[in-house]
């Protein structure tokens, strides 16, 4: 996928513009059915499945129209999610204020820590957990992912 990654990249971000929503994340996978390329879509408020399906057919004609991908592919639209990877820095911004879990390594250990994402800095991300403020820096990060809470307090924030 490196060789037209870009490609498709520019071109799903047109049309989410255009769509007035904004690309996510892409990723290819392979699957018993094949190679599948899946585009991630967000928006304030979230993406439905009209909005998904619509930006598939617009996708995949202009992906048809152009057919840079010289492989057999499946193409797949969907939102992130609401316990979505968070893997970019835009990822980190878009989820200020959210309930995150990071597994990350401090002083030779692999820790894994759940709390409400206070701030995004050029080389870390601080943490509420509790009353407890936690810089975790971006280099540390294994993974990450927002978790869905449903009773949040604004003194938790």
């Amino acid at each position: 996928m490196e060789r037209y990654r870009s490609k498709v990249e520019d071109l799903s971000k047109k049309i989410a513009a255009e769509m007035h929503m904004a690309v996510y994340d892409i990723e290819e996978k392979t699957t018993a059915k094949g190679k599948v390329i899946v585009v991630f879509l967000t928006k304030i408020g979230g993406i439905n499945l009209d909005e998904c399906a619509l930006f598939s057919r617009r996708l995949s004609e202009e992906l048809d129209q152009l057919d840079f991908i010289p492989e057999r592919y499946y193409l797949e639209v969907s939102s992130p999610g609401i316990e979505r990877p968070l893997k970019l820095k835009m990822h980190y911004l878009s989820a200020i204020n959210e309930l995150v879990e990071i597994v990350w390594d401090k002083d030779q250990n692999r820790i894994t820590t759940k709390g409400w994402l206070q701030e995004v800095n050029p080389d870390n991300i601080v943490i509420k957990d509790n009353e407890e403020i936690i810089q975790i820096p971006m280099s540390a990060i294994h993974k990450a992912w927002t978790c869905f809470s449903n009773s949040r307090t604004r003194e938790q924030l």
